[in-house]
């Protein structure tokens, strides 16, 4: 939704540099309201504010040198630090790197940039319009509404301004926001209601529709510019530069079978023409590889450039960020300390997955998955996977679809103005990323079920479903790769499988298992005490240039390694059918019973297998787009080809064993190519921990339900033996290493003798209703619980119990909404703000006043922040069990549980935040 489209529905008054006139108005430019902030309680004027400000006058709303990176587990500063808490040490874990604290980022300024030089900054960076800090609940005030009409409105909880960035959302409160505005459809009786009704109705199908179409879209675009970029490594197309070699030339057959393309040129070609002879084939190599390196150098070092300066953390603007009192606010890109250096995290870095997860587990981070993110990821994702790294494509295309379906979403109010309805177009957009990358709706819907989405009602898994199924057929008429098939490796078996080969399916999903645990411990090590603790965490594009370097010196002389990730798994899927020309380079053994003719292609194919998962562990996490499935289904498919040469070798050395009488007699009944989509499947579901939706996949891959077995049998016992030996697979381990928020509802704990009081803050600070709160001391506590770095968090609201032992909890406000509500008064510095306990506006209806308010009509009590408060907050008792208290968090998406004793007084809160460090601790105990 635009800026003006906002403005002018909700008829703001006021103009874009003037002060804000009530809860529900724009107000104004992030610097304006810092200045009103920061002049509450002096008698200087903006200019004097401002001057002091720059000259490095310190202030109540100075930046903290010493303040921490924000976005994961909280860094809490209690007002008692003797307090003893078990979970004290695992609040004070270091932040998430490269999310620094930045709240002010509505309009103009922005947070530093460290890695980006200042020109391109300035390119990247235009200043945007103010977006209304309110507009987030904007359409639940029904300004047509009369005082006698029932109307749906959000009194229990308040209002909200805009999620800021790194902070968790409130899945109660966008829930009943929904039902008010669906109810609020309903009541309407008028035919252009009902149109509205039935076009509110098919809003999501048509936004899925669409997601689908575009990803598919995108998918083509990656696909073809990723094989022509591949290919430029090794020559360019005479007739037309900018095909790929499998455009190039005409006879198609021909090249798979002697590769030899009349219209293609080599780099030695051209380089040298005189030593391409026979007899200097030496020279040849050398030149080749020469290019082959340069090339492979430039693309990723295009990407990570690309990565760093376009998908930086520091480097977005983001209209939808509330807080302006953030420590780590600059005013016109002009820091007012020397900025210190931390690390920042690059969102179009890696395969985006479990951030993914992350944000739909309920978590925001504003420019994940916006406008350029998604060309960062899919420009550099070409770049990437052209330079011969041993990542994939197909990871990335789920990040890919979640940017397409953000922005999408975007376009109507009922998704763009509530997070929680947002993610179920996420969902549904995971969904589509998994089918372009695989051809497999199905499997893709499954996978956003199984692995991806936190919220998955039917209603959003039939549209999951159909999003997926839209990317497909797209897809299928675009045809990428020029086959017909929607992806290069899908091969089609006419061979049954036999009882004796469940043994070896058995082993290979052993290996998988054990494959997956093994290379997840050792990347998640070499991330963090490698990656992170050496010169490369300062230097991440001379890892991406020595990681490639490295690659090219590996790769360039084996055939299997030298070849693209898909095409190497699309000839270890392939079958051999006997008559058949092509050889798929080699992997065809022409007699399988003669050790010496097999052994050369084992020996070749276990180099490859060893030199892939080598390099894979070095080179996933490196600071360009980069998946994890294709590496893992190369490394699993040769494993899997050479055991299935090794069981043809043994059944054409020992044809009349008992063991393979099932064989009668034909000699081809051993497919090596099925072999390795067992073990491909295996080592896929050790890494990344999937079953179900892998399984599906690998069906609609090989068109057939004849090899279920073999792939249910390989896929679980890799799960078991991976789950033994690591718990956690690839992408919950970068969770943990990135220290994301992350709350797994699936995950089972064990409470042993823990209880509420290990976890519950009863040290945050409060607004006591028995005392004098102003403008000015809300101002002093809500900048104190800003700098103690918990700015996701809010304020308790109590008030003297009537007994007089203790305090009884009244409501609950937000740190940003509070920070809003300072804003509209901050002129009056002295005045006593209200909380009111009862309904703050007497009969009248809610939506009427305000709406009435902007019209004019109607002088409304600015300093009664009520309309703010969270008057029905989630409360539990302090002997409650941790099963109940988990239930709040996992299931009715809390973001903030009060704890009360068995008299209802008073205890302390616990936040989401604090309650996924407590976790983590309790997994650390057990």
């Amino acid at each position: 939704m635009s800026t003006d489209r906002s403005r002018s529905s909700l008829s703001f008054v006021g103009s874009p540099t003037g002060p804000p006139t009530g809860p529900l108005s724009g107000p104004s430019t992030t610097n304006y309201r810092r200045q009103r902030l920061l002049r509450i309680g002096s008698t200087q004027n903006v200019l004097e504010a401002v001057a002091a400000e720059l000259s490095g006058e310190t202030t109540a709303l100075r930046p903290d040198c010493n303040s921490n990176s924000y976005g994961t587990l909280p860094h809490m500063h209690h007002a008692n630090p003797a307090r003893p808490s078990s979970v004290q040490t695992r609040r004070n874990l270091p932040p998430l790197p490269g999310l620094p604290l930045s709240k002010g980022t509505a309009s103009g300024p922005v947070t530093p940039t460290i890695m980006s030089p200042p020109s391109l900054r300035g390119i990247l960076r235009p200043r945007i319009s103010q977006r209304p800090i309110s507009a987030y609940d904007a359409p639940l005030i029904n300004s047509k509404s009369s005082a006698s009409e029932p109307d749906f409105n959000v009194r229990t909880n308040g209002i909200r301004v805009w999620y800021s960035s790194f902070s968790s959302i409130d899945w109660l409160h966008d829930t009943i926001k929904d039902s008010v505005r669906f109810s609020r459809l309903r009541h309407g009786k008028s035919m252009r209601s009902r149109l509205r009704l039935a076009f509110d109705k098919s809003l999501g199908w048509i936004i899925v529709t669409i997601v689908g179409f575009l990803t598919a879209i995108v998918a083509f675009l990656v696909v073809r510019g990723e094989e022509w970029l591949f290919d430029l490594k090794d020559g360019y197309c005479v007739s037309a530069w900018w095909h790929a070699r499998q455009y190039c030339c005409v006879d198609a057959d021909k090249i798979l079978r002697e590769g030899i393309c009349q219209g293609w040129r080599t780099w030695s070609e051209v380089i040298s023409p005189h030593n391409h002879r026979a007899d200097a084939g030496d020279d040849a190599d050398g030149l080749e590889y020469i290019a082959y390196a340069a090339i492979a150098i430039f693309l990723a070092t295009v990407s990570c450039l690309l990565t760093i300066h376009l998908s930086a953390s520091t480097s977005f603007v983001t209209r939808k960020e509330s807080g302006v009192l953030s420590p780590e606010f600059q005013e016109n890109d002009i820091p007012t300390v020397p900025p210190t250096k931390r690390k920042v995290m690059y969102y179009a870095a890696g395969s985006g997955i479990p951030e993914i997860k992350t944000i739909l587990s309920g978590f925001v981070i504003h420019g994940y998955l916006g406008g350029r993110t998604l060309f960062t990821k899919a420009v550099g994702l070409a770049f990437s996977v052209a330079s011969g790294l041993s990542l994939g494509k197909e990871g990335p295309f789920v990040h890919i679809a979640s940017c397409i379906g953000n922005i999408v979403s975007r376009c109507s109010g009922k998704y763009e103005n509530n997070e929680a309805k947002r993610r179920e177009i996420l969902s549904a957009a995971c969904a589509a990323g998994v089918a372009v990358a695989f051809g497999a709706p199905i499997g893709g819907t499954l996978f956003s079920l199984e692995e991806v989405s936190y919220f998955f009602p039917p209603k959003v898994m039939w549209r999951s479903f159909f999003c997926a199924m839209i990317a497909a057929i797209t897809l299928k008429f675009l045809d990428p790769f020029g086959t017909g098939k929607l992806v290069l490796f899908q091969v089609t078996y006419d061979k049954d499988w036999h009882a004796y080969e469940l043994i070896f399916f058995l082993l290979l999903g052993a290996f998988g298992g054990v494959y997956g645990a093994y290379f997840s411990k050792l990347n998640y090590r070499w991330s963090r005490d490698v990656r992170n603790n050496t010169w490369l965490k300062t230097h991440p594009l001379a890892e991406v240039i020595v990681v490639t370097l490295i690659t090219t010196i590996f790769c360039f002389l084996n055939p299997y390694t030298r070849m693209g990730g898909t095409e190497l798994v699309y000839n270890l899927f392939s079958e051999c059918r006997t008559g058949s020309s092509n050889t798929h380079v080699g992997l065809c053994v022409l007699d399988p019973g003669n050790f010496d003719h097999i052994w050369p292609i084992v020996r070749a194919i276990l180099v490859a297998m060893v030199v892939k998962g080598a390099l894979t562990i070095v080179t996933f996490g490196i600071k360009l787009p980069a998946g994890i499935f294709i590496p893992t289904l190369g490394v699993g498919a040769c494993a899997g080809r050479i055991v299935g040469i090794a069981v043809q070798w043994l059944q054409w050395r020992y044809p009349s064993s008992t063991v393979f009488e099932a064989c009668g007699g034909d000699m081809d009944c051993v497919v090596p190519g099925l072999y390795a989509m067992v073990g491909a499947a295996a080592a896929l579901s050790g890494v990344t921990r999937t079953t179900l939706s892998l399984a599906v996949i690998m069906f609609e891959l090989t068109d057939t339900l004849t090899y279920a077995v073999p792939v249910m049998l390989s896929v679980l016992v890799a799960k078991t033996v991976a789950d033994a030996l690591e718990p956690k697979g690839i992408y919950d381990l970068v969770i943990e290493l990135s220290q994301l928020p992350y709350l797994d509802a699936k995950h089972e704990y064990l409470w042993n003798n823990a209880s509420i009081d290990e976890v519950m803050d009863r040290d945050v600070d409060t607004i006591r209703l028995d005392r004098v709160n102003t403008v000015e001391s809300l101002r002093d506590q809500l900048q104190t619980l800003l700098n103690s770095g918990q700015d996701d968090c809010g304020f308790p609201i109590l008030t003297q119990s009537k007994d007089g032992e203790g305090m009884r909890m009244v409501g609950y406000i937000g740190a940003s909404e509070l920070e809003h509500g300072l804003t509209v008064v901050a002129e009056d510095a002295t005045e006593i703000i209200h909380f009111h306990t009862n309904h703050a506006h007497n009969d009248r209806d809610m939506a009427t006043s305000y709406s009435s308010l902007l019209e004019g009509s109607i002088t409304e009590d600015l300093f009664d922040f009520s309309v703010y408060m969270d008057k029905a907050p989630l409360m539990i008792q302090s002997n409650s069990p941790l099963e109940l208290l988990h239930q709040f968090f996992a299931k009715l998406g809390a973001r903030y549980v009060v704890v009360t004793d068995i008299d209802g007084h008073y205890e302390g809160v616990i936040d989401k935040k604090c309650w996924l460090a407590f976790l983590g601790e309790l997994e650390e105990k057990s």
